[in-house]
């Protein structure tokens, strides 16, 4: 199967783009395992990894990397969103928004059967994009293995 070419959005000043030869793995890096709630201590080679197996979206602002987000998927019928952030200089300005849509419209993504991903705190952004909490009968039906402490430096 050929690979599909990089896709990019651009608005004014600010380019989405999933070319991974754009990604500032420095800044990535450095988000996740300082500032980030999800990924705190996380070590440098397993985001190297996540990002070489992932569908990443990088985010840009005049050339520097600002934002961050990645899917994990088959792009056939499932995908697993993560690591979605913005740079604090960078917030209050819709490019959260603008990401999502921007990954809600990649053309490998299209007619997938279930996407989920987790989040703390940013329940009223992603369900402008028609994400919903798992209900009971879900609940009931998925199981996790998660080992909340991989990542602590002990």
């Amino acid at each position: 199967m050929e690979k599909a070419p990089h896709y990019e959005v651009k608005k004014d000043e600010y380019l989405i783009s999933t070319d991974i030869s754009l990604l500032n793995i420095d800044m990535i890096f450095n988000y996740l395992s300082q500032e980030s709630y999800w990924a705190q201590h996380i070590p440098r080679d397993t985001v190297e990894r996540s990002v070489a197996n992932s569908l990443c979206f990088g985010l840009f602002f005049r050339g520097g990397q600002v934002g961050f987000a990645r899917v994990i998927t088959d792009q056939a019928t499932f995908a697993y969103l993560g690591d979605v952030f913005i740079l604090s200089e960078q917030r209050r300005k819709g490019l959260a928004k603008w990401l999502l849509g921007a990954i809600h419209e990649h053309p490998g993504l299209q007619g997938l059967r279930r996407w989920i991903l987790g989040t703390r705190d940013a329940h009223g952004l992603y369900g402008q994009f028609g994400w919903t909490v798992f209900d009971e009968e879900t609940r009931k039906r998925f199981m996790q293995k998660h080992n909340k402490n991989v990542y602590q430096p002990w």
